[in-house]
């Protein structure tokens, strides 16, 4: 079977005076037939190419599935007098929500030959909900204040809008269905009689919050606040002592904050931290008044305590001190005696609990956490590994001593441990098991690349203990690298198959996320976004150059912006890689940036630029989109997947993107393939349900262990 080529049909545009020849601009209709025809041949074509490795993917699915423990149990959180927790049952792909009474089981509850603790109430069972869809999404899942009732919203097509439904948890009778096609984020009222919810515009951005009482027509809503400004998105959720539901505007630069009272959810939302342009910031209502998590005087952001209803005035925040200007905050948690505090200091996540007066929770703002001794010493919680990642869990009582915390790393599972704040000791409720499997095989390090600007770029790396760094490994390395979102270290057990054919796995903490601190986030957006692909690329040779690697058995791997990454990275040195696997990737920047109707497009101008109204962002953006510079000659193999109802990375792009690459590119089908495949039930995540998507991994993980030279033995 020979590679599907796409019909051409040229059409030219001219911006800023310069001319495009767009060739593949039709595939921007979904509609049109010719596109769908298209896909299906690409697909067909993908089967046909990969078939050859069926034994393997088969292979690659049965170690995944043989080492997870199918029927589990998360850890137990207890509230309000249940416990509450989520399983999982062997054989099927989705989740079970559940509690059980503490009077029950004081003590926190377990499987027992793998069954459910007996009394057990089924909340939500995901696998019911699931039937008849290919594919399933929950999205918020929120029990109301007086235990009745819950309220949860699923998608069921991938294309992220979501419907409500409420239930009475007593009969599991359904009381409403009647609010279709929301946004993310659910907020009850105190009375249990209200829900706020988010409403999405024809861009997908949420740009309406509004009010509905349970049981009542949708047209009987009341739209609480809205946005017109497209960089803004709305947002909702309940304070940690829910008492107070929060309204968020939020853009990339820039936030507001409104607070509706829970017990009066009628009244009009009062604004708390008004928008200025440059400053972020997120509020957790504590102890009369609030803790605002901003970056007007830091760029590194901090904490400040503003007095309710004062808090509006930010010459009125006092900032508490609780972090360096070298450390980023990342959030806070507020409880009754402590703050837990969200760091990343020296490149690394951090946790400080700051304890907090006994008084201060009845003073009612009047000096209280922002005046002299309102808070006691701090301490950072102690935890060795340079690539260990810690982070809170899930801890809702508020008067809780503990504060639920989870480490894991490349080489280790995720461990969940409660943390005594005042004897600042550890004690471990569930480390995640891998049967069958030598977790004491692995090893894990981090490196440092040097970018040809002299940044020194941080690598996390993960081997099995029998590779030696002589330069005959198989590499792959994975990245990001926009919206300030770090790739920290996590485990996968689907990465151990990797490992275990020799493969060497890396992660290039490129500049464009915050894993450095805010700054390390702006040297790689707008105008220093190719910092982004250099250090890529500086990554790639380090590994290369250590002997880590065999720098001609080095796969690239990236997925959205990070498609991006590893796409604008092969097209500076298509020479550098063996194999790129490019997931839903934003590959067609300036076409997409340069159209004001699709999704999506105005809030990215703050972090891609505006090449509409500014000639110079349009000549950058230009200089790297992947599908503007694709060029005759040698590629690496090529391994492009993507989702028909991604909202995110719309299909076209890719497809696009495919179509000019089997156009211009050297054919070499035999040893560098191109291939492309399109999940037609699946969104930007790709497929759901777990089963499906370990099959969606061994797929992936087939190809490039066969272009490595890995798929026997």
């Amino acid at each position: 079977m020979k590679p599907p080529r796409a019909p051409q049909f040229p059409v030219v545009t001219v911006r800023h005076g310069q001319e495009r020849v767009d060739e593949f601009a039709w595939m921007a209709d979904r509609d049109d037939p010719r596109l769908t025809a298209y896909l299906q041949a690409e697909n067909a074509y993908a089967d046909h190419r990969t078939a050859h490795l069926q034994a393997l993917r088969t292979e690659i699915f049965e170690e995944i599935r043989s080492r997870t423990v199918e029927t589990d149990l998360s850890v137990p959180v207890r509230y309000r007098g249940w416990w509450y927790y989520s399983r999982t049952v062997e054989g099927r792909g989705y989740a079970v929500h559940a509690r059980l009474p503490v009077a029950l089981s004081p003590h926190r509850p377990t499987l027992v030959a793998g069954e459910p603790p007996e009394g057990e109430q089924v909340l939500l069972d995901e696998n019911v909900e699931a039937v008849g869809s290919d594919f399933f999404a929950l999205g918020d899942l929120e029990l109301s204040p007086d235990g009745r009732l819950l309220a949860f919203s699923a998608d069921r097509s991938g294309q992220e809008r979501y419907d409500l439904v409420i239930r009475e948890l007593q009969t599991g009778a359904e009381v409403d269905a009647a609010i279709q096609g929301i946004g993310e984020g659910l907020a009850w009222s105190a009375d249990s009689r209200q829900v706020f919810y988010t409403r999405l515009d024809r861009s997908w951005r949420s740009h309406e919050i509004w009010r509905h009482e349970v049981g009542t027509p949708a047209s009987a809503d009341v739209r609480v606040l809205a946005e017109s400004d497209e960089r803004m998105f709305l947002g909702v959720s309940t304070s940690k002592d829910e008492r107070w539901i929060l309204l968020t505007a939020s853009s990339k630069t820039s936030t507001g904050v409104w607070l509706v009272d829970a017990a009066a959810p009628t009244e009009s939302p009062v604004s708390v931290v008004p928008r200025r342009d440059g400053v972020l910031a997120d509020v957790e209502p504590y102890a009369g008044g609030l803790l605002i998590t901003h970056n007007g005087g830091r760029a590194n952001f901090q904490v400040s305590w503003a007095p309710l209803p004062g808090g509006l005035d930010p010459h009125e925040w006092v900032d508490l001190g609780w972090s360096a200007p070298d450390e980023l905050v990342q959030g806070v948690e507020a409880f009754d005696t402590f703050v837990a505090l969200s760091l990343r200091s020296g490149g690394r996540p951090a946790l400080r609990i700051v304890p907090i007066a006994a008084d201060v929770r009845d003073v009612g703002g009047g000096g209280g956490v922002g005046g002299v001794g309102g808070f006691g010493p701090a301490h950072d919680v102690a935890v060795a590994g340079e690539t260990v990642v810690v982070a809170t869990g899930v801890t809702p009582d508020p008067t809780s001593m503990t504060v639920q915390v989870v480490l894991e790393s490349l080489a280790s599972p995720p461990a969940v441990y409660d943390y005594d704040v005042v004897t600042q000791s550890f004690t471990l409720l569930k480390s995640r098991r891998v049967p069958g499997y030598d977790l004491s095989r692995l090893r894990e390090r981090r490196l440092w690349a040097t970018a040809p600007d002299g940044a020194r770029i941080p690598i996390s790396l993960v081997w099995r203990a029998d590779v030696e760094p002589d330069g005959t490994a198989p590499g792959l390395l994975c990245g990001y690298g926009a919206y300030g979102i770090p790739s920290d270290p996590a485990f996968s057990v689907a990465r151990l198959s990797l490992l275990d054919r020799g493969v060497v796995v890396a992660i290039a903490h490129v500049r464009g996320g915050t894993e450095l601190g805010w700054d390390w986030y702006e040297a790689g957006r707008l105008a220093d976004k190719p910092n982004s692909f250099t250090d890529f690329l500086a990554c790639a040779r380090h590994l290369g150059e250590s002997g880590w690697v065999d720098a001609r058995r080095l796969a690239a791997e990236g997925g959205s912006a990070g498609g991006l990454l590893v796409a604008a990275a092969l097209q500076r040195d298509p020479a550098r890689f063996r194999v790129v696997h490019a997931q839903v990737p934003f590959v067609d920047v300036l076409t997409s940036m340069l159209d004001l109707d699709l999704p999506l497009t105005v809030t990215e101008q703050d972090e891609w630029g505006d090449p509409v109204g500014d000639p110079t962002a349009y000549e950058l953006i230009r200089s790297y989109s992947p599908y503007e510079n694709v060029t005759a000659g040698d590629y690496p193999a090529l391994l492009v997947t993507t989702s028909w109802h991604d909202t995110r990375v719309l299909v076209t792009e890719p497809a696009k993107w495919v179509a000019r690459l089997r156009d211009r590119v050297t054919d070499d089908e035999v040893c560098r393939p191109i291939v492309f495949r399109t999940e037609m039930d699946a969104g930007h995540g790709g497929r759901s349900g777990r089963y499906d998507m370990w099959r969606e991994i061994a797929w992936e993980w087939s190809f490039l262990l066969d272009q490595l030279g890995c798929a026997t033995g």
